[in-house]
Order: C-alpha cells, then structure tokens, then sequence
C-alpha cells in the first residue's frame, strides 16, 4: 500500500511539472500573440480597400443568405511594385465555433483593381481568377448567414502578391494561405457587419 501510494505522489508530481511546464509555454505563447499577429500579411504595406455595397460598416441584406447572397463590389488602390496577382479571403470573426471563411479568390490580375458584385460561382472566371471552397463547402461567395440575432463582423483581406498561386479551383481559405507565405508585398482590409 505505501508503495503504491508513492507511486502514485511521483505521478502526481511528474503531472504537476508537465502542467506547470506547460502553462509557462502558453504563457509566452499569450506574450507573443500580444505583440503581434497570426493574420497573413501583418506589418506589410496597406492596400486601400473599398467597397460601394458596405455602407456606414454594415453589409446590406442583398450580400446575404436572406437574400440574393451575390457578392459585394469591391475596389482598391495601392499596389506596390512587382505585384503578379491578388487574392481575396472573407471571414467571419465571430462564428461560435471560430473563424468562418466565406469566400477564397486567387490568382486575380495584377492589373485588377476591383471585383463587380455578383461574381458567378464558378472555379475559374473568365480573367483566369479560381475561387475557392467556402467553409459552406460551396465554391465562390457565401455571404454572411449568421446563427442568432447578435452582430457578426465579416472582415476582407485583399493580398498583393508577387507571385500566381497557380492553386486549382475549389482550394481551401488554409491552402491559400500557406500557398501566399512569402509571397505577400501588401494587404488592406476592410470590416462590414450583418445582423438578423
């Protein structure tokens, strides 16, 4: 019995060290997230991005699932030197279960300086831009559908790459990130809100 029973205070130790051990790791973890951030592109030149469909920061009803769910006009200025193309991500900051991507566009133009609204949902459009896979796990613009009657803010990162991602159509919001590491010369956002 006192055998066990100092085998099982050596666990309860070792248990308490790794727990301690790993509270210091997500300590500096915390510390490091305070000083800066885990979004693409963060401390890169700013794109000036606009849209004529956000007005006053709310998205209107017609960029949504309770309605016609067409896609925002959107514009930018900015473009540094040696961009080759452009991608756009949609997310919902504020989805209960953590960010929710809503749209994926890539291998924009470098001549490009905006979108028209309602972009078809198709993987390639007729400038050689692919759309990705929403997080509905539908290809192109899923506008925002939020749960509740609470606010959801739906924040667009546009990125000035200086390279083609040359992804398929239907990639994943994960695979263009990690396709764009490196690559990113400057971004710009721009934040609409949606509540039911």
């Amino acid at each position: 019995m006192v055998r066990f029973a100092l085998r099982c205070d050596d666990s309860l130790l070792l248990s308490a060290r790794r727990c301690a051990v790993a509270l210091f790791l997500l300590g500096l973890g915390a510390q490091a997230g305070c000083h800066g951030s885990s979004v693409p592109g963060q401390g890169t030149p700013a794109l000036g991005l606009t849209s004529s469909n956000i007005h006053a920061g709310e998205i209107p009803k017609k960029c949504t699932c309770d309605s016609e769910d067409g896609s925002p006009e959107l514009a930018w200025t900015g473009a540094p030197a040696g961009t080759q193309s452009f991608a756009l991500i949609m997310i919902d900051l504020d989805a209960p279960m953590g960010e929710f991507a809503h749209w994926a566009i890539y291998d924009l133009p470098a001549a490009a300086r905006e979108l028209p609204e309602e972009l078809p949902a198709q993987e390639q459009l007729a400038d050689g831009s692919r759309q990705g896979r929403n997080d509905f796990g539908r290809i192109g613009y899923g506008g925002p559908c939020p749960p509740g009657s609470s606010p959801h803010r739906y924040v667009f990162r546009l990125y000035a790459l200086d390279t083609k991602l040359n992804l398929p159509g239907g990639a994943t919001r994960s695979q263009v990130e990690e396709a764009m590491k490196g690559h990113i010369l400057a971004h710009g956002e721009l934040m609409g809100r949606y509540q039911r």
